[in-house]
């Protein structure tokens, strides 16, 4: 009994050294807090947690700053009157979609949930929130197919950039030069995504869609760019992009047309211009989703090449 009292003694013992030791480390740590700011200590505690941004990769470097100059980057003529031709075209798929099923779906929802008056349903008098005019849009652009399509990356870019840009561009009174650079940058940011993560072959082999994940970014970059977000911004602006990429191939089975109207084209404007009103209000987040544990390109192609983003950025 006496000995088994002395074992006991120990332990107790050792655990009261454990605790005083953890209560120092504790204090330690207390003291290391207050002298040194906490987003630089859990970066020196988990080197590969970047949480300063200097540890944001090249690409994401590249891409978010060329993002943030677009609004005051001047355009050559071609690409002013390629884009005007490109708007044109996806207004004019609104008109005509507004005729059939999925664009009387879209107006119907737009008129029963539009929130603040803020931004024009196109082929209609509707005024509603940014988000839904964006949702509704896009929906109308890609109603009868007539939307403009991209091979390369598999992806039907007006239907989501236009909308997002139109709905982002009113929500902050931008110019018209501005609104044309908005959709210009979508035009150049989307087809990236889905051309490096493989185009048709990462379609076929994945089964996630091209068709909602070239097109959001593109709405993204788009509003982001109405939006007038600087480097940081634009660098929060592609992760809440990245959380929102979704979209199955199972639209190909789509009898009425409405799911996929809203798959290509009311659903990536939407999100898009979410990530950009999120944003601009002061969100913040992961300053890297392009690299990093559990980053985008390991979700969707692990052995895709992230510099394809950012090659030759403003020449093709």
């Amino acid at each position: 009994m006496r000995d088994d009292r002395k074992k006991c003694g120990r332990k107790e013992n050792a655990r009261a050294i454990l605790s005083r030791r953890s209560l120092f480390e504790l204090a330690g740590l207390a003291m290391a807090t207050a002298a040194v700011p906490p987003r630089a200590l859990i970066a020196e505690l988990s080197p590969s947690l970047d949480t300063t941004g200097q540890g944001v990769s090249p690409v994401m470097d590249k891409l978010s700053i060329y993002m943030s100059e677009a609004s005051g980057r001047a355009l050559p003529d071609e690409v002013t009157e390629k884009t005007k031709q490109h708007i044109l075209d996806t207004l004019a798929a609104m008109i005509s979609g507004s005729e059939l099923t999925p664009g009387r779906a879209a107006l119907q929802f737009a008129g029963a949930y539009g929130g603040k008056e803020v931004a024009t349903v196109v082929a209609s008098k509707i005024l509603c929130g940014p988000i839904e005019a964006a949702l509704t849009n896009g929906v109308l652009a890609h109603a009868d197919e007539t939307d403009d399509s991209h091979a390369p990356s598999q992806s039907h870019p007006g239907c989501a950039t236009v909308p997002a840009a139109l709905a982002a561009g009113e929500r902050f009174g931008i110019s018209g030069t501005h609104f044309l650079r908005a959709v210009t940058l979508g035009y150049d940011i989307g087809p990236r995504f889905t051309m490096t993560l493989g185009g048709q072959q990462f379609e076929t082999e994945s089964h996630w869609s091209t068709h909602s994940i070239s097109p959001l970014f593109g709405a993204a970059a788009a509003a982001g760019c109405a939006a007038s977000l600087n480097v940081s911004q634009m660098r929060f602006l592609l992760g809440y992009t990245a959380h929102q990429s979704s979209g199955l191939g199972a639209w190909n089975r789509d009898t009425e047309h409405i799911q996929k109207a809203f798959h290509f084209g009311g659903m990536t404007a939407r999100s898009g211009v979410t990530s950009a009103l999120l944003v601009q209000a002061g969100w913040t987040g992961v300053e890297d989703i392009l690299s990093g544990k559990d980053n985008f390109f390991q979700a969707y192609n692990p052995h895709a090449d992230p510099a394809g983003l950012a090659d030759k950025l403003g020449e093709r």
